[in-house]
């Protein structure tokens, strides 16, 4: 039996299914169902099962159904008027696609259209829907378009949503809207982005009461509150979770080092493994995606692998933000059809994006969190059925042990949480100019609304009175200057944006996305022209240069020529030692789940349940662990382990909590200035995501002095932790630096207009002069508190440094004596070495100690290989510094590990641009 239209209509998912031979999974049917009642939630399901197919033919298969009837209904009057039957009209605009990163945006727009195209072939929909992109590349003839009609979806980012907030007809807009999908929710829930996104939504849902919203996210270990933060404070009792569970098969396993380090540090890149990388990347039959925390490290391990391979050129490429989007587009397109052997990349290539060919991810060093390795490894078997194979490759010996903890906490489903920021006072100010200028507002019924935003839902009339005055005449001390009156309320008590100077100003500045100021990097021709152009680096980078200089970028080795309205003009360069470029946010810290699970891991090797039998990583590890057994003891779950060691340097201590780097440098901070309420020390500090060192050049009696410092008395209030850990700190400092990115976010600061933009120099100055005048004649300003709140909750993490302080409490403390470093000792004084000692100093430095603590440890098992003579020890570690330091020293070399040399030949590895 035939089915009639409009029942074939309500079940538009499951025939697109069907035409495609595909069964669709429970999951995707709840969805659908969900949708078509008008309900929102959020969908968690696994990297690659099919999200994007439940959210988008749920929201198609609900809104043709209507469209279909107001169709039918007019279809009588309209041929009357015409004779014939009329041509059809695409779908208003009906779905809004927020996507992270406008690097996803094109290839979300192509998964979209294909359901589409296929059910209008099919004669199963009627009206045409169309699939438009707004971003940051949007050109203007496509604006221009878009003004006069939306397509039916669009798919956009943050930035260029809350940019067509600030269009004077926004209500009109948005009138059509139906349905808003928030894809990649777990990048946006925890930072203020997410927070633009809460306030947006809730201004398009009070002017669309029936809006449904949707949110798609793959890892996140508190789901519950993430729909809520989506959903808002009013409607997140109402939301539905929906869990894709699929029987996905994931392989986490580790490249084990060919000799094991018995003495270990960090801070290089683990260049030792690149022969065992390359053979990985030869054995895989697909695509490889090899994964790095930064993006120096990026530009580094690629250039590594070119020396390596030579024959590889053209067939390995670099991807990380700072590179053309030319460039980008390519290399994503080349690992679609499956041309590149393996790319090197950073989180740029975390999300979204689906790379059929790719079977296999490498994780160079440790991932510092389990979701951000779930998220990595579902880049390979990006399909329903298709296992995911992820390769943990550790630059050291102690990041084995993560590779043991990462593991165990991906089977026992122990994955980060994600929290919003609470009341950001600088996204709110923004907000209230956007809303401004998109209409205007009554103060009152914005209230409301902003109070439904999760973000907002506790703030207080005193608060919103603060952020009022603010927009209206700059605070308390910033009344006399026209610039800072950005919103006005006229005779009816509406808001608007008083000056179209201003306005176009606080357009150019929406966003929350914080960086130092970018120059392009181009190529200068050999007649003085201009280039092609390669991508951005920082200012701050090319201003320690100067010209001849060389450095890495885009996986060339280039010279700097000149520097010219914030353009670094290059060519190429055959040799000479090149810096690399560093950007921001390197250094990323355990999380408290991995860190945590790491402890628990020492915990069961210590009590025998762990054997290399079981856990192939300990054969490796152990000739490490046999000698922090030996020459002191394990961390556990229920001990404190602190090293107590004297030297010619002084009295050392280290301490093993296992917290994070933040947490560290906080508690070492707040231990060093507690003790010197005690006696009068100078102490030298130095951290890592193990544990701290504390270096007095006097003796401290740490065994009396410690069960003191650590204890937590039960009337302890927080904020006597708060005042004690900013008087341990330069709180004054961190709390500039922080108000610097709050003042670029509430428009205090204007970054310069295209081809005049202001240099980071300028920048800090402003920022440091609002600053100042703030703290003098406005103390009360609230930007100034949320600087300090930032500093705690952010750069030191103050609620899991104040958990970690409890834990220690409650543990036993157990404190060796040692009469040399032991293995967990070790990094952390090459860690303080690093910020004393020039490269060279410092290879030999290392080189030195290696060898003292080998001949106390004694003969290397027969398992190890053990370096022939000092000499060969010793031009290892300088390498591997060399590399490392690369950052830290502003010089590099490009030496690689040892390999017969190769001419390398003239090759094209990327189309020109």
């Amino acid at each position: 039996m035939k089915m009639s239209s409009s029942k074939a209509k309500a079940h538009l998912a499951k025939h697109y299914f069907a035409l495609q031979g595909w069964q669709a999974f429970p999951f995707q049917e709840e969805v659908w169902r969900a949708i078509t009642k008008g309900e929102s939630g959020l969908l968690h399901a696994t990297t690659g099962a099919g999200k994007t197919y439940a959210v988008w033919l749920g929201a198609v298969t609900a809104w043709a159904v209507q469209l279909d009837r107001r169709t039918v209904s007019t279809k009588k009057a309209d041929d009357a008027v015409e004779g014939k039957k009329k041509r059809a009209r695409a779908a208003p605009f009906t779905v809004l696609w927020i996507t992270p990163m406008r690097a996803l945006a094109t290839d979300t727009a192509r998964a979209l259209e294909a359901p589409v195209e296929t059910l209008l072939e099919a004669g199963l929909l009627r009206q045409p829907w169309t699939i438009g992109l707004r971003t940051g590349d949007t050109t203007s003839s496509q604006r221009t378009a878009q003004a006069k009609r939306l397509p039916s979806a669009l798919v956009t980012t943050p930035e260029s949503l809350s940019l067509m907030l600030t269009r004077s007809d926004a209500q009109v807009t948005f009138s059509s809207l139906r349905m808003v999908v928030v894809d990649e929710w777990h990048e946006l829930v925890g930072n203020k982005r997410g927070v633009q996104v809460q306030l947006a939504l809730e201004r398009i849902r009070g002017w669309n009461a029936g809006l449904v919203i949707w949110g798609l996210s793959a890892t996140l270990g508190n789901v519950p509150e993430a729909m809520a933060t989506l959903l808002g404070s009013d409607c997140a009792q109402a939301g539905r979770i929906v869990q894709g569970k699929l029987p996905k098969t994931l392989l986490v396993d580790t490249l084990l080092p060919p000799s094991s380090e018995r003495f270990p540090w960090a801070g290089h890149l683990g260049l030792k493994m690149l022969p065992q990388v390359a053979q990985e990347i030869e054995q895989t039959s697909g695509s490889t995606l090899i994964f790095l925390n930064t993006r120096s490290q990026a530009e580094l391990w690629y250039q590594a692998m070119l020396n390596y391979q030579p024959d590889w050129a053209g067939l390995i490429a670099l991807h990380h933000g700072s590179i053309d989007r030319t460039t980008r587009e390519w290399v994503e397109s080349s690992l679609k059809t499956g041309t590149l052997r393996a790319v090197f990349s950073t989180s740029s290539l975390d999300l979204g994006v689906d790379f059929l060919p790719v079977e296999r991810v490498l994780q160079i060093g440790s991932p510092k969190g389990i979701a951000r390795l779930l998220q990595r490894a579902g880049r390979s078997g990006h399909a329903p059925g298709r296992p995911s194979r992820v390769t943990l490759v550790p630059t050291h010996s102690l990041e084995l042990l993560e590779a043991i903890a990462v593991r165990r906490a991906i089977q026992i489903k122990r994955i980060e949480a994600r929290h919003s920021p609470s009341k950001p006072m600088d996204v709110l100010v923004q907000h209230l100019v956007t809303v401004a200028l998109g209409g205007g507002f009554t103060a009152p019924l914005l209230l409301e609304e902003v109070r439904r935003a999760w973000a907002y839902r506790n703030l207080t009339d005193e608060e919103w009175q603060w952020c009022l005055n603010f927009v209206q005449q700059g605070g308390e001390a910033l009344t006399a200057y026209p610039d800072y009156r950005r919103a006005l309320p006229d005779a009816e008590n509406k808001w608007h944006v008083p000056d179209a100077r201003l306005a176009r100003r606080h357009r150019m500045s929406i966003g929350t996305i914080v960086s130092d100021a970018s120059m392009s990097v181009r190529y200068l021709k050999s007649g003085g022209g201009q280039g092609a152009t390669l991508g951005t680096v920082e200012e701050s980078f090319i201003a320690r240069l100067r010209p001849g200089d060389c450095f890495l970028f885009a996986g060339k080795l280039l010279e700097l020529k000149r520097v010219h309205e914030m353009t670094a003009y290059v060519q190429r360069a055959s040799g000479g030692k090149p810096a690399v470029p560093r950007w921001n946010g390197g250094k990323m810290p355990l999380s408290s789940e991995l860190a945590d699970t790491i402890v628990t891991i020492l915990d069961d090797i210590n009590q025998g349940r762990l054997t290399a039998a079981n856990t192939p990583e300990l054969s490796s590890l152990q000739p490490l662990l046999d000698i922090q057994q030996r020459w002191s003891h394990l961390p556990t779950e229920h001990s404190l382990l602190a090293e107590v060691m004297q030297s010619r340097e002084g009295t050392h201590l280290f301490l093993y909590p296992f917290a994070g780097r933040q947490v560290h440098l906080g508690l070492a901070s707040l231990l060093a200035w507690r003790v010197a309420q005690y006696q009068p020390l100078t102490f030298s500090i130095a951290v890592n995501d193990y544990g701290f060192e504390l270096l007095s050049a006097s003796p401290a009696d740490w065994p009396a002095l410690l069960p003191e410092l650590l204890s937590v008395g039960p009337n302890q209030q927080p904020t006597s932790l708060f005042d004690d850990i900013f008087a341990s700190l330069n709180a004054g400092e961190l709390a500039q630096r922080r108000f610097r990115e709050i003042a670029r976010v509430c428009g205090l600061i204007f970054q310069g207009y295209p081809g005049a933009h202001k240099s980071t120099r300028q920048l800090q100055a402003s920022s440091s002069l609002f600053y100042e005048v703030f703290r003098k004649h406005d103390p009360q300003n609230l930007l100034l508190t949320q600087a300090e709140r930032e500093v705690l909750s952010q750069e030191l993490d103050v609620e899991r440094l104040s958990e970690a302080l409890g834990n220690m409490a409650k543990r036993q403390l157990d404190i060796i004596q040692l009469k040399q470093p032991s293995p967990f000792a070790f990094p952390l004084m090459v860690e303080r070495f690093r910020e004393q000692l020039s490269t060279e100093k410092l290879s030999d430095r290392i080189a030195r100690m290696l060898a003292s603590l080998e001949e106390a440890a004694g003969p290397v098992a027969k398992t190890q290989d053990k370096p022939d003579d000092n000499n060969v020890e010793s031009v290892s570690i300088s390498e591997r510094i060399t590399f490392g330091m690369s950052d830290h020293a502003g010089r590099s070399s490009s030496t690689s590990p040892k390999r017969s040399k190769r001419i390398r030949k003239v090759s094209k590895p990327l189309p020109l641009l």
